[in-house]
């Protein structure tokens, strides 16, 4: 058997936590026998939930941990006060190496600080940014940063693209992936100070493939393979795509009910339809990567249900075996 992938799931995390993280893990679990996971949180609650299913449970074992860290909660304070929750617990098993990877739905504030004080950042590396797969026409985008660093500089940008084009060619196997950094316009003297500080850096930078702007409108049809952005904007365009999909999908099947013929048509097409909306579900890729940090920190929606979760577990696998972290000191170091 291969060597298994420790991930520190924190259980108590999200708003449907405990039921949904500790379903999570079982699924992941039941899906890959590579995979072995680490339940951190109210051990009597997490116990409660893990006696509804059948699982090997070689592969599963919970780790008390008596505090909770609620969303609302300062992130520093948090981490530096809840000595003994979910977050902390969870990863300081990954700093001490007990734990690959940790994957959680709580707090974005405290995984963030907790990521980077606990874990620590990859020497070189300035700020770890949260990098989403987003869905395109042409499969999956890259967008980083997403909402870790809000006051990012242009030096900051530049590593972005670099680790994302790391995590794009060895995660999802795109050569040579296409990176541009969004703008309001595809000439070069357009944009903020920021992207116009940033903009000839990246044209000067040997180790990505840089393709120029790239205008949010354009992101959905997949012309770049990393969408490189300080966090603000990254936030931005990530709601606005989920909750444009989200009313689009409810648009379609209220339309599709309005008449029998409709109705007749929905079920002709529903098959077809099924698919290509499923193409276009984030969360079969799992959560946000936080890049550049010592070990793997996995941010998934707060609203996260269980086959975010374990799509988010089972992503670490490739993670470790392409060794990223590795990846992208070494890269780092060369610059």
């Amino acid at each position: 058997m291969e060597q298994l992938v420790k991930v520190a799931v924190d259980a108590m995390g999200g708003d449907y936590a405990p039921e949904e993280p500790v379903k999570g893990a079982v699924e992941a679990v039941r899906a890959d026998e590579r995979i072995f996971v680490y339940l951190v949180g109210k051990k009597d609650l997490i116990e409660k939930e893990l006696e509804k299913y059948t699982y090997p449970r070689e592969r599963i074992e919970v780790v008390h941990a008596s505090e909770v860290i609620e969303t609302a909660e300062p992130p520093v304070n948090a981490i530096r006060g809840k000595k003994d929750s979910s977050i902390v617990v969870a990863l300081t098993l990954v700093r001490k190496g007990e734990a690959d990877a940790f994957v959680s739905s709580g707090s974005t504030g405290a995984v963030l600080v907790g990521g980077q004080v606990l874990v620590g950042r990859i020497k070189g590396v300035e700020r770890a940014p949260l990098a989403p797969l987003i869905p395109t026409a042409g499969g999956a985008s890259l967008l980083i940063d997403c909402g870790a660093n809000v006051d990012a500089r242009a030096s900051h940008l530049v590593q972005f693209a670099q680790m994302g084009s790391i995590y794009m060619e060895s995660v999802m196997g795109i050569k040579n992936p296409r990176v541009a950094i969004v703008n309001i316009g595809a000439e070069e003297e357009k944009g903020n100070a920021l992207v116009k500080e940033t903009f000839p850096l990246l044209k000067e930078c040997q180790h990505i493939n840089f393709i120029g702007s790239i205008e949010a409108r354009d992101i959905p049809a997949g012309y770049a393979d990393v969408i490189v952005c300080e966090a603000f904007v990254g936030n931005v365009i990530l709601k606005l795509y989920e909750g444009v999909g989200a009313t689009l999908i409810s648009k379609v099947k209220e339309g599709m009910m309005t008449t029998l013929r409709s109705k007749i048509g929905a079920l002709l097409v529903k098959p077809a339809l099924k698919t290509t909306l499923k193409a276009f579900d984030a969360s079969q890729y799992g959560g946000a990567p936080l890049l550049g940090l010592k070990g793997l920190v996995v941010k998934t929606h707060g609203s996260s249900k269980s086959m975010e979760i374990c799509n988010s577990v089972l992503q670490c696998i490739q993670f470790k075996s392409e060794n990223i972290s590795g990846q992208i000191q070494e890269h780092i170091t060369e610059v």
